[in-house]
């Protein structure tokens, strides 16, 4: 099994997804080459949570111009986490 923290890279803290907190739900930049069930094992090793589901999806690299210079944003790939009812929330997100 890979590292857990190095499958899971950052969480994303956002508008959309802190309104998604209340549905239990929460969104972490992971590693790109990440499965669902690493990522289900990660999210319960480091957080002590029990997962429910895990849905991924994929980010474009976007065009950005800077002056004279140009190039693209990183890819990346979100996973957004469902932890079951019975689940203490994940305390790193409470603070915020």
């Amino acid at each position: 099994m890979k590292d857990p923290y190095s499958i899971i890279i950052r969480p994303v803290i956002s508008e959309e997804s802190t309104e998604q907190m209340a549905d239990r739900k929460y969104i972490f930049i992971v590693d790109l080459n990440a499965n669902k069930i690493e990522i289900k094992q990660a999210v319960e090793h480091i957080f002590k949570v029990k997962v429910a589901k895990v849905n991924t999806l994929r980010v474009k690299p976007k065009f950005k111009r800077m002056g004279v210079h140009r190039g693209y944003t990183a890819r990346a790939k979100k996973a957004i986490v469902t932890i079951t009812e019975d689940s203490k929330p994940i305390p790193f997100f409470e603070a915020v």
